[in-house]
């Protein structure tokens, strides 16, 4: 007998993880609403690759809480229900041209010290916030098709909330306040029937980090993992699948390290 089709929110789904988990929900038979900023043409790529159908195209900037609740509420519009969400959506640093240039105290200056500090926080620890709250509130207020948990919040986070990022400290913080968010809802929400839980990965074979893993100190990154290797997006997919599941109740709380063994704590 095949698994109740579930309603999933996953936002920041136009490429790398978010798209492989966008994928991993859909191949498991579930209705998967495609978050993303502004990358529509990916964001069409991505659902039109996804097995099944009633998939949806949602799309906002999280880092603005009116965009953030219309992106819910669009994917309550097309899903009917949001049963799982998968908080995917971040920057590093919202530059023009590049994503990836950094904001080293000792480098920057004031003024972009503060953008830098302003956006990225906005986007990925307000934003998560903002829309776990618009979600979380959905799932309360929904009962769940016979067969499933009321709800399941998935966050991904990354191992520099505890490795630390002197390249792109903002990134850092607020991955390390996501991992705390999640902690802290799951003891608030859990009387609802909602786990939430976190993944933290460490570096990941996507087409952003392509630029580095390629580079002259690829084989250095590869090489922080007695693996020699980084992770893969299907790999960090897995782990988000499962804990979404029901089986996953008692791992709401956790924070898993997905990182290869590359950072231990």
């Amino acid at each position: 007998m095949s698994p109740p089709s579930r309603g999933v929110l996953v936002t920041g789904a136009s490429r790398g993880i978010g798209a492989a988990t966008a994928a991993a929900f859909a191949s498991r038979g579930d209705r998967v609403a495609v978050g993303y900023r502004g990358a529509r043409d990916r964001a069409e790529q991505v659902l039109r690759g996804l097995d099944g159908a009633g998939h949806v195209l949602v799309p906002g900037d999280i880092g603005d809480p009116g965009a953030a609740a219309a992106m819910v509420e669009a994917a309550v519009g097309g899903l009917g229900r949001i049963d799982v969400l998968v908080n995917n959506a971040a920057l590093f640093v919202d530059a023009p041209g590049n994503r990836r240039i950094g904001h080293r105290l000792d480098e920057t200056s004031y003024d972009a010290w503060v953008a830098a500090w302003r956006r990225t926080v906005d986007v990925n620890l307000l934003g998560t916030a903002n829309v776990t709250w618009c979600v979380a509130r959905h799932m309360i207020d929904v009962p769940p098709p016979d067969g499933l948990p009321t709800g399941r919040v998935v966050n991904v986070g990354s191992r520099g909330a505890f490795r630390g990022e002197p390249d792109v400290p903002a990134y850092g913080a607020s991955k390390a306040g996501v991992h705390a968010l999640g902690q802290s809802l799951a003891v608030s929400l859990g009387a609802h029937g909602i786990s939430v839980t976190s993944v933290a990965p460490g570096f990941v074979a996507t087409d952003m980090a392509a630029g580095v893993l390629d580079g002259p100190g690829g084989d250095a990154v590869r090489a922080q993992s007695p693996l020699g290797r980084v992770a893969t997006v299907q790999e960090v997919a897995d782990a988000v699948l499962y804990l979404a599941s029901p089986e996953a109740q008692w791992a709401t709380g956790a924070v898993l390290d997905l990182n290869g063994a590359s950072y231990l704590r």
